[in-house]
């Protein structure tokens, strides 16, 4: 019994010992928790202060557009015969394009010419009858048959019969004086369409106006196409070219920003198809007046490019950043790290494990910025970790 007493002692004495290295435990990891605040911080919110170039823009988003786009329509009426490019193929000046069907072009000359032939045999006709050239012998007539009437020696009627016909010479050459202005105007009329006839036909063969790049081919073999003189603006497009070696976006700038744009400054562009490259470019013109939308007031901004090697195409989406003012390695740390307090002072929040919560601000000064990172000028070094809020 007393052995079984003793060996009950004993193990109720290592229990307490257990109980009371577990409170001891338990007292150090809560002497540790009250120190740091009792609280980590989530590594996902934490960033470098990291060393960089920045700057400080306008981003004007838009539309990549050539420097010349020229609209090919035919100023002649007809049929598409031949195409000899397509988009994408380059072009030289005076370079033959497209070519319609001239068997009707041809034939309508035909007809110009031969309207024309009896437009001027007409005129000429009513130039001679105008001369009167019979009046002389019926005057002659006339005086003859009033002699013989007056010695007796022909009847009445014959002498009515002459004065009838030197009247109707007369009349004659009065119709035909009149009608030689109208003949005139006949063959003015043919000449004018016999030359458009002539225009027309050699319209039939479409020449390009300029060196450049075929954007678009808007007609096919066969088509039909109505003449730009007689439709204008709603005559059939034959095809699209651009001058492609310099290209520009045209974009909006908010008033806020617009005064501190200005022509010569320099821009970046980026468009979608080339996320990692951008391209050099500057300001050329300004819109000096405002447009209203939505009660937002903006001003049109063209960046222009190079583009030699016709890397931009028409009609990609571009942002043109139009750079305010830069710098090269400085220290910057993410925007959404930045505090500000009622009096618009900065601030960072920096990990502190004997801060409450685990963290503490501290106040720095700032640069510029680009609305991701914003330069910290006193403050912080490199390598310093700041909390995202």
């Amino acid at each position: 019994m007393a052995n079984g007493n003793g060996n009950g002692r004993r193990k109720r004495r290592r229990w307490v010992a257990v109980a009371a290295a577990a409170v001891v435990v338990l007292a150090g990891l809560g002497l540790v928790a009250a120190r740091s605040g009792g609280k980590e911080i989530d590594p996902s919110r934490l960033a470098s202060v990291e060393k960089g170039d920045l700057a400080r823009s306008v981003v004007a988003t838009g539309k990549i557009q050539p420097l010349t786009k020229v609209e090919i329509k035919s100023k002649a009426s007809g049929i598409v015969q031949k195409l000899y490019v397509d988009y994408g193929d380059h072009v030289k000046e005076g370079q033959v394009l497209a070519e319609l069907d001239r068997d009707q072009l041809e034939a309508a000359v035909r007809e110009a010419k031969a309207n024309l032939l009896s437009a001027e045999a007409a005129w000429e006709r009513n130039k001679i009858e105008a001369e009167g050239p019979d009046l002389p012998f019926l005057k002659a007539a006339l005086e003859r048959a009033r002699k013989l009437y007056a010695d007796g020696l022909i009847a009445p009627q014959v002498l009515d019969d002459a004065d009838k016909e030197y009247q109707l010479g007369l009349n004659k050459q009065t119709v035909a004086k009149g009608q030689t202005a109208v003949s005139h105007a006949e063959v003015e009329k043919a000449k004018a369409t016999l030359e458009r006839t002539e225009m027309d036909l050699r319209y039939a063969t479409i020449v390009s106006p300029m060196d450049g790049l075929v954007l678009s081919r808007d007609v096919e073999v066969g088509d039909a196409v109505s003449s730009i003189l007689v439709l204008g603006s709603q005559a059939t497009l034959v095809m699209t070219l651009g001058d492609v070696s310099e290209v520009y976006v045209l974009g909006k700038v908010d008033e806020a920003d617009i005064g501190r744009v200005y022509l010569g400054q320099r821009a970046r562009i980026v468009v979608e198809s080339f996320k990692d490259k951008s391209f050099d470019g500057k300001v050329t013109k300004i819109s000096p007046l405002g447009k209203e939308k939505d009660n937002v007031t903006t001003f049109e901004v063209r960046v222009s490019i190079q583009n030699p090697g016709g890397m931009l195409r028409t009609n990609m989406t571009a942002n043109a950043e139009v750079i305010l003012e830069e710098k090269k390695a400085v220290l910057t740390i993410p925007e959404s790290a930045v505090v500000y307090d009622k009096d618009r002072k900065p601030s960072v929040e920096i990990p502190d494990p004997h801060a409450p919560g685990g963290k503490r601000k501290l106040p720095v000064k700032l640069g510029i910025s680009n609305g991701v990172k914003t330069e910290v000028a006193e403050g912080l070094h490199q390598g310093d970790k700041v909390v995202l809020q």
